[in-house]
């Protein structure tokens, strides 16, 4: 039987639509507020006259002021504004590294390496190494690094260097590294020991080589390499980046995860870290660290935190100004400089701020 319809059912009825229509809508409004948030996590400010968007490798001087190299060239931030470099005696394109080293910039160029003091501008000295004026090995510098007491580090395509002040130390690490391995692999970046004076170079193709300074011939000597093999724990032959932490602890970044190195001894003391242990992604192209001992790894689906126990992750929707991550530096005041390929994040504790 029909119920009879009354004003009365008429308004319940459009009592329970008005009610159905707001719990729509509050649900709409707060999913679209949980979006919007995640889309626009942290703040974004310009970069003014340092109009890049690839910012590839970076270091921090003594004045707290951070470097980039980008595809516009040099660009810096002091904290309040970014600058343009040039100077007619470094290369305008094509630069690979950058360190920084006793008041200057050291600089991996195609036509040899620079170094550069700082300020720079136009006016600046600039003393460029090249096998015409120099006993380096090879002219396109791919990768470069400070060590102690005006130790200078160069990795070449034909080889690696280094200069001690004015002199430059005798290769004798062919018998680990003769001049043909650097036809077969490539040098993708370098990081030295606490005291500066043994090197670890990250390859392409042939893990990470170790070299070392002996002090009492003048000379660069070789020492086992680290391979993906037996006990040696390298998820990849093919290293993208190497840091070594305050606490002398060596890490590895690869296409396949990240290899942790503690103590000396070759075939001991070795982690792999994955995806499955809370790595953003496998392919890691950046690592720096803190003053707290938390690691930063920067790969091509943004970036990872490891406090040596927990991982977090940081993604492009939670602020950062894109996810492929290029480069990393921390700063002296523990603020985390992040180089994408679609401009810079700094972090600083929870907060980030994007430049582009």
């Amino acid at each position: 039987m029909n119920k009879m319809i009354t004003a009365k059912n008429i308004a319940n009825f459009n009592y329970r639509q008005k009610i159905n229509l707001m719990i729509v809508a509050v649900s709409i409004s707060a999913t679209l507020s949980s979006g919007l948030y995640a889309q626009n996590a942290g703040t974004v400010q310009p970069l003014g006259e340092a109009q890049a968007k690839k910012f590839y490798s970076s270091t921090i001087d003594d004045n707290n002021n951070v470097w980039f190299l980008t595809e516009k060239g040099i660009v810096s931030f002091d904290g309040q504004k970014w600058t343009s470099h040039s100077n007619p005696n470094i290369a305008a394109n094509g630069l690979k590294s950058v360190a920084y080293d006793n008041s200057s910039l050291l600089l991996a160029t195609p036509k040899g390496a620079a170094v550069a003091t700082i300020p720079l501008s136009q006016g600046s000295a600039v003393k460029s190494f090249s096998p015409e004026n120099s006993k380096i090995l090879g002219e396109n510098v791919l990768a470069i690094a400070a060590g102690k007491k005006d130790l200078k580090w160069f990795g070449t395509d034909k080889g690696i260097s280094a200069v001690k002040g004015d002199k430059w130390l005798t290769n004798s690490y062919d018998n680990n590294y003769p001049e043909s391995i650097f036809d077969i692999v490539t040098i993708t970046s370098m990081a030295t020991t606490l005291n500066g004076d043994s090197l670890f170079v990250g390859t392409k193709g042939g893990g990470v080589m170790r070299v070392y300074r002996d002090s009492e011939a003048d000379a660069v000597t070789g020492a086992s390499e680290y391979l993906a093999w037996g006990p040696i724990l390298m998820p990849s032959d093919s290293v993208y980046c190497v840091h070594v932490s305050a606490d002398g602890v060596q890490w590895m970044g690869t296409d396949k995860g990240i290899a942790r190195h503690k103590g000396f001894k070759t075939l001991e003391g070795w982690t792999v870290f994955t995806k499955e242990d809370g790595l953003i992604d496998d392919f890691v192209q950046a690592i720096s660290s803190d003053s707290k001992g938390n690691i930063y790894f920067g790969t091509k689906n943004g970036l990872s935190v490891f406090n040596g126990s927990t991982w977090k992750s940081i993604k492009e929707s939670d602020g950062l100004a894109g996810k492929n991550i290029l480069s990393l530096s921390v700063d002296k005041k523990d603020v985390v400089w992040v180089g994408t390929d679609n401009g810079v994040t700094s972090i600083t504790g929870e907060k980030l701020v994007s430049y582009r």
